[in-house]
Formats: C-alpha cells, sequence, structure tokens
C-alpha cells in the first residue's frame, strides 16, 4: 500500500515502515559519530523502549555503550491492509540494527503494568542476559490496570484549586488561542498518581531484585519534565504534578534499598520535546513551538537522542558528576531553563498570536517532529513507493 499519514487530533493512524527505520538508523547515526561513553552498562533493561526518550536511551545504551539491551512496550502489530504502530517498527528495526553489531537485543510486547509481563522479563533475563546494570523507566501510558486489585487507572491532566485560563495551540490549523481547563479533584490525583507515579516502577525493582538480577552498583531512571513555569499551572501545579511528587518518593525508597548494591534510583528531568504523549497536553504545543525556535536560534536545540547521549555522556559516565536539584533529580534540562532561553519565551509568550506565530515560534518544526514519530518526514524515504506493511525488519 502507498502509507500516507492519516492525523486524527494528536493521534496518527498511520506509521511508515521504512520512515521509521531510517529514524531509527539516523539515531543510531548520531549516536556511532559522537563516540563511545564508558558508563559501566553492560546489560540495560528499557521499559518503554519503542519511541521518544525511551528509544533514544536504547540506541545509545546499545551504540553508545555497548550494552545488551531488552526491551518493552505495548505495540500493535500490522495487518494486510493496516500499519503497525511505530514502535512496532521502530522496534523491528533496533532489533536487526543490532544484530547487525553483535549486541544482544530483544523486545517483548506486552502491558508493562501487569505481573505477567514482569515474570516473563524476569524468564528472559535469567535464561538469556543476566543481571542487568541499568534499567530505564520510560513509560507514558494514560491508562493502568492495577495488577494487585484490578482496577483500571485513567489519569487525568487538570489543574488542582481553580480553573485556569491559559494560550494553547491549534496545531493544524496554527492557530493561538485561550482554553479554560476546570481543576480536578481528589479521584483525578489519585488516578494520574497511580498511572504516573512510582509505584510501578517499584515493583519493577521488587520482581528484579527478588529474581537476583539486580548487579553491583546497579542504576535506575525514571524520567520526567518539570518544564518551565510558564506550563507549570498544567504540570507541576496541577494533577501532574503530584504523580511527579509521588515519583520523587519512590527514588528515595528504591535507592534506600539498594544500599548494599551500592545501587541508587534518580528521577531525570529531561528537555521538552514532541512525543505522543507532550502531545495530549494543553498549552504544551505552544511552549514547545516557541521553545524550539528560540534554542534553534541560540544553537541550543537538542532532539530526543541528542539529549539522551549527553545525560548518558555527561551524568552517567565513569567519574562524571551528576547535575542533582534540592530533591535528588538529575537535571539535563539545564539548558532549556537558562535564563536566555527562558527570558526570551517569556518575553515572546504574552505577544505571540496567531498572525506572529511563524515569526515567534517553530510550528514547522514541531509538525515536522510529530510527523517523524511516525516514519514520514524522513530523507532517502520514497513516500509514493507501494509499501508492505507487514515488513518488520526493512
Amino acid at each position: 500500500m502507498i502509507i500516507k499519514p492519516r492525523i486524527r487530533g494528536f493521534i496518527c493512524t498511520t506509521a511508515h515502515p521504512r520512515g521509521c527505520a531510517a529514524h531509527v538508523q539516523q539515531q543510531i547515526d548520531y549516536v556511532k559519530r559522537s563516540g563511545v561513553i564508558d558508563a559501566g552498562v553492560k546489560n540495560a533493561l528499557v521499559i518503554g523502549c519503542s519511541g521518544g526518550y525511551g528509544l533514544a536511551s536504547r540506541v545509545v545504551a546499545g551504540f553508545g555503550c555497548g550494552a545488551n539491551t531488552l526491551g518493552l512496550s505495548f505495540e500493535k502489530s500490522p495487518s494486510v491492509k493496516k500499519t503497525a504502530t511505530a514502535g512496532w517498527y521502530n522496534n523491528a528495526a533496533f532489533e536487526e540494527a543490532a544484530a547487525a553489531e553483535g549486541l544482544y537485543a530483544k523486545t517483548l510486547d506486552g502491558d508493562a503494568f501487569s505481573d505477567e509481563m514482569k515474570a516473563a522479563v524476569v524468564r528472559t533475563l535469567t535464561e538469556e542476559v543476566g543481571r542487568i546494570d541499568l534499567l530505564i523507566y520510560s513509560l507514558a501510558s494514560p491508562v493502568r490496570r492495577h495488577p494487585r486489585t484490578g482496577v483500571l487507572h485513567r489519569s487525568a491532566i487538570k489543574p488542582l484549586g481553580k480553573a485556569v485560563r491559559m494560550k494553547s495551540l491549534n496545531v493544524d490549523k496554527g492557530q493561538v488561542h485561550e482554553i479554560a481547563l476546570e481543576p480536578g479533584d481528589a479521584d483525578d490525583i489519585a488516578n494520574t498518581v497511580a498511572v504516573m507515579g512510582g509505584e510501578d516502577w517499584q515493583f519493577w525493582i521488587e520482581a528484579l531484585r527478588g529474581a537476583d538480577l539486580l548487579a553491583p552498583s546497579f542504576r535506575t531512571l525514571a524520567f520526567t519534565y518539570l518544564g518551565s513555569e510558564l506550563t507549570w499551572p498544567i504540570y507541576w501545579q496541577g494533577t501532574l504534578g503530584k504523580a511527579k511528587e509521588d515519583l520523587d518518593c519512590a527514588a528515595t525508597e528504591i535507592t534506600a534499598q539498594l544500599v548494599d548494591l551500592d545501587g541508587s534510583a534518580r528521577v531525570a528531568s529531561l528537555k521538552g520535546v514532541v512525543t505522543q504523549a507532550s502531545s495530549a497536553i494543553p498549552v504544551v504545543s505552544l511552549y514547545m513551538s516557541l521553545l524550539f525556535r528560540v534554542m534553534k536560534d541560540q544553537g541550543l536545540h537538542e532532539d530526543c537522542v541528542q539529549h539522551i547521549y549527553r545525560l548518558y555522556a555527561t551524568q552517567l559516565a565513569r567519574g562524571a558528576e551528576p547535575r542533582l536539584d534540592a530533591s535528588g533529580r538529575i537535571r539535563v534540562d539545564d539548558v532549556e531553563l537558562s535564563d536566555p532561553v527562558q527570558g526570551e519565551i517569556k518575553r515572546r509568550w504574552p505577544i505571540v498570536t496567531s498572525d506572529n506565530l511563524s515569526e515567534l515560534g517553530d510550528l514547522d518544526g514541531y509538525k515536522a517532529d510529530f510527523l517523524k514519530i511516525f516514519g514520514f518526514g524522513l530523507p532517502g524515504v520514497d513516500y509514493d513507493e507501494d509499501v508492505d506493511p507487514c515488513l518488520g525488519r526493512i
């Protein structure tokens, strides 16, 4: 079939197999050009490995550190009439590239929140890999069925206390407008914490520790985004903020459990990028458009793999001194939150309109990054070619 992007809201319902493979290879090539990272990572587990920062983390672990990688994600496979999810193609492309380099790479597909998938990962590590040095926790699911209670929790991204009116962006139409966000209640907080907080991260560590699969000096990172104070009403000061606080608490508790291994658990606060998850959050698209323009103008912009390479090279490498905040988080969002960047964004925020967005923001770059998630807009890919969507390895 001829595969073109079909966009509905903040979701693209198609993915291009060759485009996804090209996107993965683009990231691999960047890491190989950038050089080897001595981070003491031989075996890595990446939970949420199929896209965004999770995929970039797996690419850097494999092709930057030479690590064996086991990945876990929840994808839809293709049929003769329908494409797979982008992550399905990404995983296939990564595995093929890793095999060509003599690296172990295997991906398990399923619900990372379930006890069944934890057991499957334990079996695979025990039989094929051994103890892991690094676990990356990079899940971005909006729902979670609790493995112990069976309750289905749905996150609710809302402010707290009172309704909030904020600028936002209709990406399809390129229109800047104001939206009203109604406040969340106690149930919204509880559900959002259940989905996006630290409990499942702790369950993973317990399962792996119980099976003696954590190596000495084991490290685990959970990714978060704190962002600018411009977005705090919907991020840090909302239901999401409560989930992030819970993630911080989990890091402290996990670290206490790893003392005998000389291990650690950290939350890593990363730079804003376009992902399927971030595209669904009100206000963020406008902020990201301004952020990209400012950082590009100042020569500071990083995409996913560039940012994660910097995380490994400057925060995880042997001899590195992690940049920690008062809560113990690793801060790699330092460039985004620097005074020159934030000062310029704050100058533009009150004056940006639909008419001057092309001048003050980077909507085209935002759209291009969004399409790239699904394998579209990659150089060297013939998008008019008849492609079999069932091709997993291109």
